[in-house]
């Protein structure tokens, strides 16, 4: 057995309190001060966040609502009407996206019966109908952009609520971490 694994080898750890005479003063032991009031964080920064996301949130929802407004009169302007043969809203004033499409579907079921149910590219450069076939799918186009451009209206003004949401949750977070009646630190 080597003198590593003897227990009564082990030198004993000193202390002064253990090492000192028991006449010995013992030295006090530091009592810690009390704590000092931690102080809150400011909410200065958080409120100003919450007050532009909640603006940003209305310029959305206006700008939402204009570019629909600005599709739809451009539309109606344009007086068209969807086909009375179409899937939907048959014989209605296209004047919104669901009339759009619907005559855009219509359109494309008129330019396929013209040209036997060939498309621009797939018919000869001198076929008559081809131009018949073009003009439908400039027609198309535009009718499919309104629709892209009525979703990206409805799309800005459902982030304009979500930002409100957001702004709203904000300011109540602002009022929960600041006690009533103490107003934020700086």
């Amino acid at each position: 057995m080597s003198t590593d694994d003897d227990p009564s080898t082990i030198e004993p750890v000193s202390s002064p309190a253990v090492d000192a005479p028991p006449d010995a003063p013992v030295p006090p032991t530091p009592t810690p001060s009390p704590p000092a009031s931690v102080p809150r964080p400011s909410t200065t920064s958080l409120r100003v966040l919450a007050w532009i996301v909640l603006a940003a949130g209305i310029v959305l929802i206006a700008a939402g609502a204009v570019t629909w407004l600005i599709v739809r009169d451009q539309l109606s302007d344009e007086q068209i009407v969807v086909s009375d043969d179409a899937a939907h809203f048959a014989g209605k004033d296209v004047k919104g996206p669901f009339t759009a499409y619907s005559q855009a579907d219509a359109i494309k079921h008129h330019a396929l019966e013209a040209s036997g149910g060939k498309t621009y590219a797939e018919l000869p450069q001198d076929d008559p109908t081809r131009q018949t076939v073009m003009t439908a799918s400039f027609l198309r186009a535009s009718l499919f952009t309104s629709v892209v451009s009525f979703g990206v209206a409805a799309f800005a003004a459902g982030v304009g609520v979500l930002m409100i949401l957001i702004g709203l949750a904000l300011l109540r977070v602002c009022r929960l971490v600041t006690p009533s009646g103490v107003g934020a630190t700086t």
